[in-house]
């Protein structure tokens, strides 16, 4: 039986042109983050309007959810707290602890909506499923290395929320997905899968410096980028990187290679978007029409 394991994780555009082309459309403001969809369910991100900023604040609160800190970003006159929710959180009421520069504290609820999630089947290897002792000892291991990366809090909020597609190709709408491999039941699906050939060229969505990278049993080729204040992305199932630890990248800026290294069934590339330690669909981050065309 395999362990519980956090899983990172067609267009006529080039990634040149898709890159040049959001690049543009993004705001020139850094007052205006281009904030993510809302979506107040398990999976989902809570956009959360804190109030206007107090004559001189220039000091962020600090937001937590269930000890996790969030990001929060200045908006106009404004700060809003931008919480990613697991697959795993209960519907019903949450609260985010608000305290502010001068110490004072004050709870933020929200209430958070059901949703359901498809299922897929998948055939794989059976030494993919059914792991050897020494596989799981490593598994183990790589668990560790990934959610501590994951956990990464850095001051420096990001220029902006609105992220670039990072590979063209169409978007599956895999996230929340149950999975079951060869007929078992496994952890939901944490990313988002889009289809492209071995070898496609991967970008940076957003600027940002990459916390780690390597060869693991279930993700194969894996980057790990930091953009700010909690939010780290993951690529997935790589060809190759070409990128390395502590490396400083830019938006639309190349990383890796779509391949198809891990556990998977064919070339793509499994994208992930964490906030806050949770795993939120990716969706919401990019524009809601995305280039299908033919390559």
């Amino acid at each position: 039986m395999i362990r519980k394991i956090l899983r990172p994780a067609l267009c006529a555009l080039t990634i040149a042109a898709l890159a040049s082309a959001m690049a543009a459309a993004a705001p020139a403001d850094p007052a205006d983050p281009a904030l993510p969809r809302a979506s107040a369910v398990p999976g989902g991100v809570l956009v959360v309007d804190l109030g206007p900023l107090a004559t001189g604040d220039a000091h962020a609160p600090v937001v937590t959810l269930d000890g996790a800190r969030t990001l929060v970003v200045r908006e106009q006159d404004h700060w809003t707290a931008v919480v990613g929710l697991p697959l795993s959180q209960a519907v019903g009421p949450v609260e985010l602890l608000v305290k502010s520069p001068d110490g004072a504290e004050r709870r933020v609820r929200a209430d958070i909506a059901d949703k359901k999630y498809a299922s897929q089947h998948l055939k794989v290897k059976p030494g993919q499923v059914d792991l050897s002792k020494e596989d799981l000892a490593r598994v183990d291991a790589e668990r560790t290395r990934i959610l501590a990366a994951l956990a990464t809090y850095s001051a420096e909020p990001p220029p902006t929320l609105a992220l670039l597609q990072p590979v063209p190709g169409p978007r599956s709408s895999s996230y929340g997905l149950r999975r079951f491999f060869n007929g078992q039941p496994r952890n939901p699906h944490t990313g988002m899968d889009i289809a492209a050939a071995t070898g496609t060229a991967v970008i940076a969505p957003a600027d940002g410096r990459v916390l780690d990278t390597g060869d693991f049993f279930f993700n194969g080729n894996t980057i790990l980028l930091d953009h700010g204040q909690g939010l780290v992305t993951m690529y997935c199932h790589l060809s190759a990187i070409g990128v390395a630890p502590g490396q400083v990248v830019k938006t639309g800026e190349t990383i890796g290679k779509v391949g198809a290294t891990g556990r998977v069934t064919g070339p793509h590339l499994h994208w992930g978007v964490i906030l806050n330690r949770a795993s939120v669909d990716p969706a919401l981050f990019l524009p809601l029409a995305a280039p299908t065309a033919a390559r």
